[in-house]
């Protein structure tokens, strides 16, 4: 009941819900605020764009990293493209440092993308593995699923060190 009574609400705010049944003055339902909730209930997926925080899958130290720029792409950042990001939470005794400036490759994304068979991949965060200068990766291992566009993207080291494909 209190869901299809949130679902009727008016937009406007002060309009009586009953239609006008009741004088403005006696009206004991009367809204001076009213709100959607179509944010709560579907959130929109985007691209990769600045200042997106995002999770480091590999062991070089790295915990967290947030996007300065991608480097393909005017709108952001998908699955297999890289991007220049900086480190903003860092493992003691790591080989990157807090602060660095490093590239990464996305390998994990929220937004959805299309397969040529007609399927969607999508995960639950954004993920990232990070490069070197020459576009080789810097840890040893990944952790988690890596799906296979990668190959398109020619990350075929990223592939042979991880846990699993997706």
């Amino acid at each position: 009941m209190a869901a299809s009574f949130l679902s009727k609400l008016s937009r406007e705010g002060g309009r009586c819900l009953l239609g006008g049944l009741f004088s403005s003055s006696s009206t004991p339902l009367r809204l001076t605020h009213v709100g959607t909730c179509d944010n709560l209930i579907s959130q929109q997926r985007t691209f990769i764009q600045m200042r997106t925080k995002l999770n480091v899958v590999d062991n070089s130290g790295a915990k967290q990293v947030m996007c300065i720029q991608a480097l393909k792409g005017k709108k952001g950042a998908r699955l297999g493209d890289i991007i220049v990001a900086s480190v903003k939470e860092a493992r003691p005794g790591g080989k990157v440092k807090k602060g660095d400036v490093v590239r990464a490759v996305v390998v994990r994304a929220a937004m959805q993308r299309g397969r040529c068979d007609g399927s969607e991949v999508k995960f639950d965060d954004n993920a990232v593995v990070i490069l070197n200068k020459q576009g080789e990766p810097v840890g040893t291992r990944v952790f988690g699923p890596v799906p296979h566009e990668l190959r398109k993207k020619k990350q075929l080291k990223i592939l042979t060190m991880a846990e699993h494909l997706a």
